[in-house]
């Protein structure tokens, strides 16, 4: 049993000053109470605990390439856009192991958690050795994504993507060779593999995958949602770039989410990443379904995806939450900002996070961060910290002379507008304090495995 006295902790009603929370050794939470901080036995940490970070959306192996796709020398000849980045993305998804995928993973997710992320859920579809030929254990990279988290400390949610096109209407190219489970039958024995995967640690759990609309065939999309697991999440990349809604409208006859609500029966268990470029219909259409959306703000902003219509979407009753995708930023606070000033910019208003929250729009980010990227890890519990639940928390420096000085009632959107990492003071990931002063308790040892693949795989 341990118990963590901080200086307040934020629950869905607001904060609770000098409040402990007490584990047991799984660390559950297994007491929620208040303490009186004149009590000099009482071990307290200086700090505000907000509900640990969710991040829904990961390509763990992009990592290593993070800045490299800034230098523009020849744009004469590659395409200036997200097909040409891709292009740079598959060389190096075409290079690596499963030892250096673990260690790029394990350096990924404890920078993740410095900066308060407790889970995250892996977009994974690097499954074949460098010829495209399947591992005797269909799962191998798989292992080290799981391997990774669990050498953290923080949960993982991997799904397993089903790849399987090249296109709309095309056979996937040789660069692509890693990805592809040629039919529903692979792809579900593939799922099979993964979840036996996820016995080897305690908290990972498995969600369904498909690429995206151009990477799957359309009906094997709708068959899978209709027959393939009922009970976990189900994850797509869906209208990220304007080309693939023009290509899906050649193909299909229509747009990718239209296509999508007039076929598969979507439910709070779906999660559709970007989803960028959305017709008034395609919005109404997502938030009636109950289905969610996946913002990567940071990359789609690096990408040049361009700004998902949010304020139209949350007035619908849209539920949303935040990945960082291809990791050019890992902070889940900048992704927050990010969000919201894009769309203050277009809409020329400050009022983007509209909520129920008196008004406070720190508190909302917070809050749909929260709950509906808990959703995207299969995980429905709505109460920040609970009874009976595991203690994931990312603790901020209450000692700041910015949050020193504020009252309760503007906190949250003084931590969500005006922080940065410096005042990040820690993390607890399932009631183990996993980073303390910036850094991740094991960081010295992850850094050096990462330090000698990057530079095996020559690529920086």
């Amino acid at each position: 049993m341990k118990t963590y006295h901080f200086k307040g902790v934020l629950q869905n009603t607001g904060w609770k000053e000098h409040t402990g929370i007490t584990v047991n050794n799984e660390g559950i939470i297994t007491d929620i109470s208040s303490f009186d901080p004149l009590q000099k036995s009482n071990e307290i940490i200086d700090g505000f605990a907000i509900p640990g970070f969710q991040n829904a959306h990961s390509h763990a192996f992009q990592y290593a390439m993070a800045g490299l796709a800034e230098r523009h020398e020849n744009t004469t000849s590659t395409p200036d856009d997200f097909w040409g980045w891709r292009e740079a993305m598959y060389q190096l998804a075409l290079t690596m192991n499963p030892e250096q995928m673990e260690a790029i993973a394990t350096m990924l997710y404890a920078e993740m958690a410095r900066h308060g992320y407790t889970n995250v859920a892996e977009f994974h579809y690097v499954h074949h050795d460098k010829n495209g030929v399947p591992y005797i254990n269909l799962s191998e990279m798989g292992n080290s994504l799981i391997s990774a988290a669990k050498n953290v400390g923080i949960g993982i949610t991997l799904i397993p993507i089903f790849y399987q096109k090249g296109g709309f209407g095309q056979e996937p190219n040789d660069r692509q060779r890693r990805f592809i489970s040629p039919t529903i039958d692979e792809y579900l024995t593939l799922l099979e593999s993964s979840k036996a995967a996820c016995k080897h640690y305690q908290h990972a759990n498995i969600a369904v995958g498909i690429h995206s609309m151009r990477g799957v065939e359309p009906s094997d999309i709708a068959e899978i949602a209709k027959s393939g697991p009922q009970d976990i999440p189900f994850h797509i990349h869906v209208s990220e770039q304007l080309k693939e809604i023009e290509d899906s409208v050649k193909y299909l006859g229509k747009r990718p989410v239209e296509w999508l609500l007039d076929h598969v029966d979507m439910n709070d268990r779906f999660h559709l990443v970007h989803a960028t470029h959305l017709t008034d219909h395609e919005i109404d259409g997502i938030a009636k379904s109950k289905a969610n959306v996946v913002l990567c703000p940071s990359t789609e902003g690096n990408l040049g995806d361009g700004l998902f219509p949010l304020r139209k979407y949350q007035e619908n009753g849209g539920k949303w939450s935040i990945g960082t995708d291809s990791h050019v930023g890992l902070n889940p606070l900048e992704e927050l900002r990010i969000l919201d000033y894009g769309q203050r910019l277009i809409s020329h208003k400050r009022n983007t996070y509209s909520s129920h929250q008196q008004g406070d729009s720190g508190m909302y980010a917070i809050e749909m961060a929260t709950k509906t990227g808990r959703k995207a890890m299969n995980n429905f519990t709505s109460d920040f910290f609970k009874v009976g639940e595991p203690l994931n928390a990312c603790i901020i420096d209450a000692s700041s002379p910015l949050l020193a000085t504020t009252a309760t009632q503007n906190l949250a959107s003084t931590i969500v507008y005006a922080t940065d990492s410096n005042m990040q003071l820690g993390t607890i990931a399932y009631g183990k304090m996993i980073v303390t002063n910036q850094n991740h308790t094991k960081y010295l040892e992850i850094k050096e495995k990462f330090a000698k693949t990057i530079t095996a795989l020559k690529n920086r």
